[in-house]
Order: C-alpha cells, then sequence, then structure tokens
C-alpha cells in the first residue's frame, strides 16, 4: 500500500489526499510536520531531499515529491486529466499558476495568520503584499470561472483539485470571497462532485 507522507492541515498535502478519495485508492498516511522537525530527519531526507511535504511513497520504494507532480501522477488515465494535448497543457498552465502565483499569497498569508511562530514575518508590508498578490489571483481565476464551470472546461481536473486547496479555507487569510461569486460558485461544484473529503480526512 502507498504511503503518504504529510501534514493533516497543509493545502499542498490536501491535494493529493483529495484525489486519492476521489479515486478510491487506499494508501496510509503518515504525519510529517517541518513545524515538528520531523521533515528534517536522516531518515525523511533520505526520502526527500528537499525535507518538505507531501511524498508519495510508492510500492517498491520509489518516492515522488510536489503537490502538484503527485496530482499528475496520480491522475494519468483518469478523468481527472485530459488526454488531449492542448487540454493537459492547460492543466499544467493552471499548476505553474498554483504554485508562482496563488500559492505563494494566499497559503503564505493564511499561515502567517495561523501560526504564532511565524508572527515575526507577518510585517505590515508583507500582509499588504500576499492580500494584494493574493486577490489579483483570485481575479484571474473569476475571469476563467465566468465562463467555464471548471477550469479547464465542463470537467473536474486536477487544476481544480490543485487550486481547491487553499483556495476553499481563503478566508482564514483574510480574503473576501464574497467579491468573486464565480470562484465562489465553483468551489460548490468541486464540493459536489463525487468522492469530495474535507481538509481533515487522512484516508
Amino acid at each position: 500500500m502507498m504511503k503518504l507522507y504529510g501534514m493533516t492541515d497543509s493545502g499542498n498535502c490536501y491535494k493529493p489526499r483529495l484525489l486519492l478519495a476521489k479515486l478510491d485508492i487506499p494508501y496510509t498516511h503518515v504525519e510529517t510536520s517541518s513545524r515538528d522537525g520531523t521533515t528534517r530527519r536522516p531518515d525523511y531526507l533520505a526520502k526527500n531531499p528537499n525535507g518538505k511535504v507531501p511524498l508519495l511513497e510508492l510500492d517498491g520504494g520509489r518516492h515522488l515529491s510536489e503537490s502538484n507532480a503527485i496530482l499528475l501522477y496520480l491522475a494519468e488515465g483518469t478523468r481527472f486529466l485530459p488526454a488531449d494535448a492542448y487540454e493537459r497543457a492547460l492543466v499544467h498552465q493552471w499548476l505553474f499558476f498554483e504554485q508562482y502565483s496563488h500559492e505563494p499569497n494566499i497559503a503564505v498569508r493564511r499561515s502567517l495568520i495561523r501560526y504564532p511562530e511565524r508572527a515575526a514575518v507577518a510585517t505590515p508590508e508583507k500582509m499588504a503584499a500576499t492580500l494584494e498578490g493574493g486577490n489579483q489571483a483570485l481575479g484571474v481565476m473569476e475571469r476563467q470561472l465566468s465562463q467555464t464551470p471548471f477550469l479547464i472546461g465542463d470537467a473536474l481536473t486536477v487544476a481544480d483539485i490543485a487550486l481547491y486547496a487553499y483556495t476553499h479555507d481563503a478566508e482564514e487569510g483574510g480574503y473576501d470571497l464574497a467579491a468573486f461569486p464565480a470562484v465562489s460558485a465553483w468551489l460548490k461544484r468541486v464540493e459536489a462532485d463525487p468522492g469530495h473529503v474535507p481538509m481533515e480526512h487522512t484516508g
């Protein structure tokens, strides 16, 4: 059985758990956190030298890190990854957007508010910059989702799963989702898709 190393309250770690639930694939969740030092232990670094989560341990001992790479691997041959080359490229486009424009603002701002040990980093300048950047990212999503039910069109893909993870609790980071009605409606469509599980689900 596969093992998934990750933090329960991390959006990046939620992504593969959500897809595994939708695919009804059994796995073992191993709570592993950068906050308690377990990601810096020698046994973990032997599996992932980057010392981050999530990390997927496959049958046979191979390992795969980076949340969106894990999504692409698990989605291969399923309804969550289009067969058409252009649509697959659009999925990758949104995955890059999620990691470069969305997560560094929305997820980071949430973590600065959520974790007391990060208070020293939560300067007024940092909070203002992440609020502005996050609202810009939500605006990009709003424009797309005003035109299509999901990010790639009519069907939910791993692009939606990736962006759902940190968007669904963006209000914890001080974002006003009411200002983005198409995004808010999309969140409900994602949640209505078969096999949906909440963030605290660990298999």
